[in-house]
């Protein structure tokens, strides 16, 4: 049953989320590429393990109507505050409290099984994604079409291109009404046929959404498809707002 969206929401407060680092008294060059990429911070838990403080203190209120766009460069936070926020990473410290389905669309591919159907994992992906039996079958026939797979569908997608493959998970993520729709990076693969279609139907699908939280470099993107933004620094919000005024201060700072 679908959440009313006047009471979706997502909050954060206080959150952080730290990775320990093994072997951690090393000054091997692993390490010090590890840290770099990661954009955090260097730390001591309570246990005295080295850690990379990946998200500090992250405080923020969505709500209903919001469409939230992530900025910040490599290592910012941005892919691990998504993950917290669909529940793939605990805090260490905070919470994160949400009211209406979460819908993470990270990795299209999740739960495909290769030795299977194309029809047996359409069935399969839409439980990942916490669809009943009855909606599956209810949006079966729509999904079947979408793909353009036919016959194949009957066969073990071992057998699929990649581009097949792109079509039927594709078809099945975006095949039902998010309540809040968490992306990173803009969804789109495929060959020059399926590209237009599957834009279309990616635009539809977030406008369905009552809250989208999208992780993107393309400003283009963000401004497009967002009405505010939060900046993400080292693991921290280094501001947040409009649109339009978070990403002209983030673009006038990485100009300097």
């Amino acid at each position: 049953m679908a959440t009313d969206n006047m009471l979706t929401e997502l909050s954060l407060n206080n959150v952080s989320v730290s990775f320990p680092i093994y072997h951690g008294g090393s000054r091997s060059l692993k390490k010090s590429l590890l840290f770099r990429g990661s954009g955090g911070h260097l730390a001591n838990d309570a246990s005295h393990r080295i850690v990379v403080e990946a998200l500090r203190n992250v405080t923020t209120q969505i709500q209903a109507g919001d469409r939230v766009a992530l900025v910040g460069s490599n290592g910012a936070g941005k892919t691990t505050l998504l993950r917290t926020m669909a529940g793939i990473y605990e805090p260490v410290s905070g919470t994160v409290e949400s009211r209406g389905r979460i819908s993470p669309m990270f990795d299209i591919g999740l739960g495909i099984d290769t030795e299977i159907s194309g029809y047996d994992n359409i069935r399969m992906r839409g439980l990942i994604l916490g669809m009943t039996p009855q909606e599956i079958e209810g949006h079966l026939q729509e999904i079947v079409e979408f793909t353009e797979l036919g016959d194949y569908l009957d066969i073990p997608v071992r057998t699929y291109s990649s581009g097949m493959m792109t079509r039927l998970t594709f078809a099945v993520a975006t095949c039902f009404a998010p309540e809040i729709l968490l992306m990173d990076e803009w969804i789109m693969a495929g060959d020059a046929g399926f590209i237009n279609k599957a834009r279309n139907r990616i635009e539809n699908f977030v406008a369905k959404a009552s809250i989208l939280v999208l992780a993107s470099h393309s400003l283009e993107t963000c401004r497009q498809f967002c009405n505010k933004a939060l900046w993400m620094d080292q693991g921290m919000v280094k501001a947040s707002g409009p649109i339009d005024a978070i990403l002209d201060e983030y673009v006038g700072a990485t100009q300097r």
